[in-house]
């Protein structure tokens, strides 16, 4: 024990006097400032500066001066719903107050056979006081004042800065005794392992290669997870350390969670009669349209970066984020249009026998498979005909016609193989997986016949 605190206060002192000479009088300060015991001494004293919080005022406003608390997940009532009492019994606490007294609470940090030497202070270990000094009486003093970073400073209070809100507990709201006043505070220790959770679904190695498979449409064991529409809130601004020592580790960073209700418009799903495609209605569905404007905005991107490289006698150059950025927007695209397609599928089965049907041969075999169980004929043409590659090359010269009409450049046949390939890929999954689903259901049905 006694060894594990010599050496964290050596390297401190390494650190503090790298850069100066030996017979700097700094030098000779720092060097009688880092003996161990009148570093421990003088720890014990700053320790006072600091307290080690689950819940603190500081995130609410830099300047709320008031009560930050510290409560053992276990000490906390259960509840269906996510929170601070969640935490493992091995979570790790926060750090408030000044910043220059850091060190202390990194010593009490340190892992001594599997437990940190602030649990051993808070149990008044034996061990720890016997290596923190051989005055007994001096190193229980010590571990005292260790042990009370975990408690408030003070009497209870809030701050000007701090929020309050008043909350009815009564059934009268015009009567002002039936409020309690509340003052929030900062789930800080449930918001460090929710930052590391998302910044590894965010950008660990895992969920790269999960989204690699999905683009490159091939197997991945084990899934990834996304958080859609996340914001950041920073803490601190220029010196996140003055917030706590945990906001400091995230740089500021806060991530908050989209809680808006769904843009949902619940409207009747209607044949596409008296028109010769569907993908002109296609088209006109808000989130497609987004997803064009996206490719049309990449695309100018582009258009500009290489005419500016070959001003400057450059070769046009595309990275590796460019193709990501194309292929994320296509695979979008992509899934907008099977939404799109069970959208149609709800329809009655047969709709596109009507008269109005206009609809090219191939478009009828996609959007109305159900017509196969009441027409034979149009069963054994839909299975002869490969359909999903004619979809792909319309939905591909679609999407280019609606692209060209906005960029200063005709696109090529690369853009539109491009596309096909990335439809008909999904396009024959679906077949298959359709076909396999009727095949099933036919058999069910000449079984129930049997019968």
């Amino acid at each position: 024990m006694r060894a594990l605190i010599d050496q964290f206060i050596y390297h401190r002192y390494q650190t503090k006097t790298e850069k100066l000479a030996p017979d700097d009088p700094a030098y000779l300060k720092l060097q009688q400032q880092f003996e161990s015991q009148t570093w421990l001494a003088d720890a014990a004293r700053r320790v006072s500066q600091l307290q080690v919080v689950t819940h603190s005022l500081k995130a609410i406003h830099p300047d709320a001066k008031g009560t930050n608390l510290y409560v053992e997940p276990g000490q906390l009532e259960r509840d269906e719903l996510v929170g601070s009492h969640c935490l493992s019994p091995d979570f790790e606490g926060d750090v408030v107050g000044n910043a220059a007294a850091l060190d202390v609470y990194k010593l009490l940090k340190l892992q001594w056979k599997g437990r940190s030497l602030l649990e051993l202070a808070l149990e008044g270990d034996g061990a720890l006081v016997e290596g923190l000094s051989d005055n007994r009486t001096e190193a229980e003093t010590w571990v005292q004042a260790f042990a009370n970073i975990v408690e408030p400073k003070g009497a209870p209070s809030s701050h000007a800065r701090g929020k309050q809100l008043y909350w009815l507990v009564g059934d009268e709201p015009g009567n002002d005794a039936n409020y309690r006043l509340l003052a929030p505070l900062y789930a800080t220790a449930l918001a460090h392992p929710f930052h590391a959770r998302l910044s590894e679904a965010r950008f660990g190695e895992h969920a790269k290669a999960g989204r690699k498979a999905r683009r490159d449409n091939t197997v991945f064991e084990g899934g990834y997870a996304d958080y859609l529409n996340l914001a950041v809130q920073k803490f601190g601004g220029t010196k996140p350390q003055n917030i706590s020592q945990l906001n400091s580790e995230r740089g500021g960073q806060n991530y908050l969670l989209a809680s808006l209700p769904p843009h949902w418009q619940s409207r009747e799903v209607t044949a596409p009669l008296r028109t010769e495609s569907v993908l002109p209605r296609f088209g006109r569905r808000a989130p497609v349209r987004q997803l064009v404007n996206d490719l049309v905005s990449w695309m100018r991107h582009n258009i500009k970066e290489d005419e500016r490289r070959l001003q400057q006698g450059k070769k046009p150059r595309k990275t590796m984020q460019d193709r990501d950025l194309h292929d994320d927007l296509t695979a979008s695209l992509t899934d907008e249009l099977l939404l799109f397609t069970f959208e149609l599928h709800r329809l009655p089965a047969g709709w596109s026998a009507n008269a109005d049907c206009r609809l090219v041969l191939a478009e009828q075999y996609w959007l109305d498979p159900g017509r196969a169980s009441l027409d034979a004929d149009f069963d054994s043409a839909r299975r002869q005909s490969q359909w999903q590659e004619e979809i792909a090359q319309r939905v591909a010269r679609w999407l280019r016609h609606a692209i060209d009409r906005r960029v200063t450049v005709s696109l090529g046949d690369p853009e539109h193989d491009f596309w096909a390939s990335r439809v008909e890929t999904v396009m024959e999954s679906f077949r298959r997986q359709l076909d396999d689903l009727q095949d099933a259901l036919r058999d069910d049905d000449d079984e129930g016949e049997a019968a």
